[in-house]
């Protein structure tokens, strides 16, 4: 019933939108944005440092809850045969990749977060966790993909060339040590041909929005052909972007928070330019739109997500 929820259509995102648009009080939301503060525009390495002291606070691993309902929304995960590989971008404490990792025991999970720190806490959550075989299935690596890229052995072109050819992969090369796997793989010039699904999952509004389409095309770059981006965001009109101060914006629905993180709001149209515009095929996307109510205050809350699936092409 919990994942049932998440997929439960509780209203609809044109009748919250009428709502918003016509409700002076959240006008600032709706209004175009011009900066004229030089504050605003923060550089690559101070977004990285708000999200490592974010982790670093809530180090103990229960401000996230394990995402159980990914597998509902993203039964290709479960479904696919031996071998796959995925990789879950922004990965933090491993709330996404340990619901991955118990509902299908062959897939290999390549997790990468910004903090050294929170890639530890992600490795202890998970190797507590009663999964099959995990040390040889979950392997960590520390990477802002929305500034550096992603590390060549991850993807590349020869051994996606080779794969194609001889229908193998390099995982045979992968030692055992799990924190190491990424250097390791690196220093002995090899790689792992590339990865099967990227995991996008409230990881991309993080990101400034003039640094997406470079972040997007990175995740194209190191998946196999015919390989797919299962997405899934905060929406336009969620609970969270009314809440933000207008003095909040830092960007046309864009907003950072006191301590320094941010977060975009997308609509479909944005999502959709984004990932075309760098070659994936749209295969799904829409708002997940949920009413959930507060059991301490009885409040309701309107959310909305946006629930997306990019292919790229063979």
């Amino acid at each position: 019933m919990e994942a049932a929820e998440y997929f439960s259509k509780d209203f609809e995102w044109e009748e919250l939108r009428a709502e918003v648009e016509n409700d002076p009080s959240l006008r600032c939301h709706l209004l175009p944005f011009e900066s004229s503060n030089p504050s605003s525009i923060k550089a690559a390495d101070e977004d990285s440092a708000a999200w490592k002291r974010f982790h670093v606070r809530h180090s103990s691993g229960k401000f996230f809850k394990e995402r159980r309902y990914l597998l509902k929304e993203f039964p290709e995960l479960v479904s696919c045969g031996e071998h796959y590989k995925v990789l879950e971008v922004g990965c933090g404490n491993g709330s996404t990749a340990l619901p991955i990792l118990r509902g299908n025991e062959h897939i290999i999970v390549y997790a990468c977060d910004c903090s050294s720190e929170t890639l530890e806490k992600a490795e202890e959550i998970i190797a507590a966790a009663t999964v099959a075989s995990v040390r040889h299935r979950f392997h960590t690596f520390c990477c802002d993909f929305s500034t550096t890229g992603f590390p060549e052995w991850l993807g590349c072109h020869t051994c996606q060339e080779m794969f194609l050819q001889k229908q193998q992969n390099c995982l045979s090369d992968v030692k055992e040590n799990n924190s190491n796997d990424a250097y390791s793989l690196k220093e002995r010039d090899c790689c792992i041909g590339g990865v099967d699904f990227v995991t996008l999952v409230f990881t991309l509004s993080a990101v400034p929005f003039q640094r997406m389409p470079t972040s997007i095309k990175e995740c194209f770059s190191v998946l196999k052909p015919g390989g797919m981006l299962l997405f899934r965001d905060y929406g336009l009109y969620d609970m969270t972007m009314l809440r933000f101060e207008s003095d909040q914006r830092v960007g046309f629905r864009e907003y950072m928070r006191s301590d320094g993180t941010r977060s975009y709001f997308f609509c479909l149209d944005t999502v959709r330019d984004l990932f075309l515009g760098v070659g994936f095929i749209e295969l799904e996307l829409e708002y997940c739109c949920v009413k959930s109510v507060n059991r301490r205050n009885g409040n309701s809350m309107l959310r909305v997500w946006v629930h997306g699936k990019f292919q790229k092409p063979v």
